[in-house]
């Protein structure tokens, strides 16, 4: 019976690992998407390129892009490694947190001010730059509210917003997961559906925050 109990036990534990890494993983893509975005940008950028409708913003302001490029590369590829349990029990967890705060902070705020003073595509209707106004400013809330709580040692509290700051950051991805297949399939979507499929990013995002916060009250860990 107790060899059965310790096996049945080492079994759990390997399937667990199992799904940390796979879960790990899926975020690190998620992340790269954007990510390889933002390097060709960067590299557009550093090659003194023509000016085009596409690009005008960018050139004649690059450092907020530029800025958001690097921010929301650190964020993403550092904040999945935030979601493995097995480094968040380590002096590692924290020593992340510290470049996370900033580095999400920088993401927010240069996406708030692209979207305030950038000249924006057509495409970008009306309401997808008022979902970007309530992510970012919810962004910036999530991580104040997310260090407010660690200061007072309330890490349950902490892990909560941190995972919905990580969320709303992450929706470029998701955008990316929606809006390829369905360019392929139906070809450039409209302006309807751009604002379907980039706000409907942003809520699949936040959904999944809250059932893994959920999950982990559930068992008590952060």
């Amino acid at each position: 019976m107790t060899t059965s109990k310790a096996t049945t036990s080492k079994a759990m534990k390997t399937r667990a690992g199992s799904n940390e890494w796979l879960v790990l993983a899926g975020l690190l893509l998620l992340t790269i998407v954007p990510s390889i975005g933002g390097a060709v940008r960067v590299s557009e950028l550093a090659s003194d390129p023509a000016v085009t409708a596409e690009n005008a913003r960018f050139v004649t302001q690059p450092l907020p892009v530029l800025v958001h490029i690097v921010c929301v590369t650190v964020y993403g590829m550092l904040g999945a490694l935030q979601f493995a349990p097995s480094l968040r029990r380590r002096s590692w967890h924290r020593l992340a947190g510290r470049v996370l705060v900033p580095a999400g902070l920088g993401v927010a705020l240069t996406g708030l001010w692209m979207t305030a003073f950038y000249d924006l595509p057509a495409k970008d209707t009306v309401v997808v730059n008022g979902v970007r106004y309530v992510v970012g400013t919810v962004m910036v809330v999530a991580i104040v509210l997310a260090v407010r709580a660690v200061l007072r040692r309330d890490f349950m509290t902490h892990s909560a917003w941190m995972t919905r700051a990580y969320a709303l950051a992450m929706g470029a991805g998701t955008q990316a997961v929606l809006l390829g297949p369905y360019t392929l399939v139906v070809g450039t979507p409209g302006p309807v559906s751009f604002t379907i499929l980039m706000t409907a990013a942003w809520v699949i995002n936040a959904a999944v925050a809250e059932l893994v916060i959920r999950r982990r009250r559930v068992r008590g860990s952060v």
